[in-house]
């Protein structure tokens, strides 16, 4: 305006007074653009509410007030509801949203956001909820399942199955379990589901494997345990003799006359079920002779509260986080909160380190979003993918003999080489400075140094611990 002006009196002074001059030209100013901000979408009251205020203190730990870019909450459960929340956040010119927390309030920020192609980080495990745009941070049954496929493909595994229950969580495991195979160019994987009781689960375990029926029925113990590999003592503790065959019953190949049961047409079966279930399903694994080494059971993260009592699965892989990667995360929290953070408060953390970084950088995009090589978040390595769904490196553990497990392949520091998802059942894969090339990190301490301002990633306990980030070395 002021330009504007000064442009209007000179043209009515200058000119001499003809009337015939140039008529004076309004120069609009130049917009200053804002820096983008954060919007934080959770649920701050209701029954979710002591969720949500964890997750609002995990982003305020990553984006701290007195550092840019500067962060919006609104409350999800408001009495206007999500959508209202999301466009509160536009209204406050929010770049980037993060939340909320589940699959329904998930599908109506969403439809607030996708028009102004707003991303949206979303807290949900539903990955039905993914989509460009619409990213799901939660840990999902796909990604675990991904991750198992991955590292039974570099164990020698081709054929793949799967034995979960008819619930939610099985039917999104076996979803996971095509579309990894597909991705893999491996065969349709067949997928079982069972109900609770121990009838329906032997039988269809039973028509899984092409047994015999009689494999099936509560006799098959005694009468299969002899035909062929020790089911019941796979690691052969007890001398070659299996615990549930009868006195002199032996292995297949051990010069018996005996009938050799043939191998079930699967070499890694997926499995899901917890509580009795499981011990229902451990039961026909062994009447039916699925153990390993013949077939390697795979298993979800659950399995990891209670791996202890899982000793007649021993040789079974499942995945999980490991937890020495958060610790600096957790004292960091502990620190500020006087508490320890909730798992799902891990995701708005990294989803709101990884904002403030692209921001910070100018390269808030789709491209920057999904750049292959992922980032470094409070759980390890994960990559945003151009779908929606995440890519996690996740690692490997195996039930040990008696319980229990041992890690046997560290999460990946390079989701874009298969040869660092390779799994050795001789143990840890060991940590050394030489290995996969290093993944750009971010950490508070690099912040605060004001150092790193090239980075693009979330967090690193190696780098707060350490100047150098720790690199893990390919198995063999």
């Amino acid at each position: 305006m002021a330009a504007g002006i000064f442009l209007l009196l000179g043209a009515c002074s200058g000119g001499g007074g003809h009337e015939n001059s140039e008529a004076p030209r309004v120069v609009s100013p130049v917009p200053v653009e804002k820096p983008a901000r954060v919007g934080l979408i959770v649920p701050l009251s209701g029954p979710h509410a002591a969720i949500g205020q964890r997750m609002r203190d995990a982003a305020r730990l990553a984006l701290p007030d007195n550092q840019p870019p500067s962060m919006d909450v609104f409350d999800s459960a408001q009495p206007a509801g999500p959508a209202q929340a999301a466009r509160q956040a536009l209204e406050a010119g929010d770049g980037i949203v993060l939340g909320p927390l589940t699959a329904g309030d998930t599908q109506a920020v969403a439809s607030v956001l996708q028009p102004a192609n707003v991303p949206e980080l979303a807290f949900t495990s539903d990955v039905t909820q993914a989509r460009p745009g619409v990213w799901v941070m939660g840990l999902t049954p796909e990604q675990q399942v991904r991750r198992l496929v991955d590292a039974a493909r570099l164990d020698g595994r081709k054929h793949f199955a799967a034995f979960l229950p008819d619930t939610a969580l099985g039917h999104s495991m076996g979803e996971g379990l095509t579309l990894a195979c597909q991705e893999a160019g491996l065969d349709v994987p067949q997928v079982m589901f069972h109900g609770d009781s121990i009838d329906d689960i032997t039988q269809k375990m039973a028509q899984l494997s092409r047994r015999p029926s009689a494999a099936a029925s509560g006799s098959a113990s005694s009468s299969q345990a002899g035909d062929g590999p020790s089911a019941a003592d796979p690691m052969n503790e007890d001398g070659g003799a299996a615990v549930s065959a009868p006195s002199g019953a032996q292995a297949s190949g051990s010069g018996t006359s005996g009938s050799t049961v043939n191998p079930p047409p699967f070499d890694a079966l997926l499995l899901g079920d917890t509580g009795l279930e499981l011990a229902r399903v451990i039961v026909a694994l062994k009447n039916d002779q699925l153990l390993v080494p013949q077939v390697r059971i795979l298993g979800p993260m659950l399995w990891r509260s209670f791996d202890g009592k899982l000793g007649d699965l021993r040789g079974a892989w499942y995945v999980a986080f490991d937890e020495r990667q958060r610790r600096g995360y957790v004292q960091s929290y502990q620190n500020a909160y006087h508490q320890k953070p909730s798992p799902v408060a891990d995701f708005a953390y990294d989803a709101a380190a990884l904002a403030g970084a692209l921001i910070r950088q100018n390269k808030l995009d789709v491209a920057t979003l999904t750049q292959p090589k992922g980032y470094i978040g409070v759980n390890g390595l994960f990559h945003l993918r151009l779908d929606g769904r995440m890519t996690r490196a996740l690692g490997i553990y195996q039930i040990a003999p008696g319980g229990g497990s041992q890690l046997i392949v560290p999460a990946s520091r390079d989701l874009t080489s298969s040869s660092s998802l390779s799994a050795s059942s001789s143990g840890a894969a060991p940590v050394s400075s030489a290995g996969v090339a290093d993944v750009p990190v971010w950490s508070p301490r690099r912040q605060a140094q004001g150092t790193g301002s090239s980075d693009v990633a979330v967090w690193s306990p190696a780098r707060q611990a350490r100047p150098a980030a720790v690199r893990v070395q390919p198995v063999p």
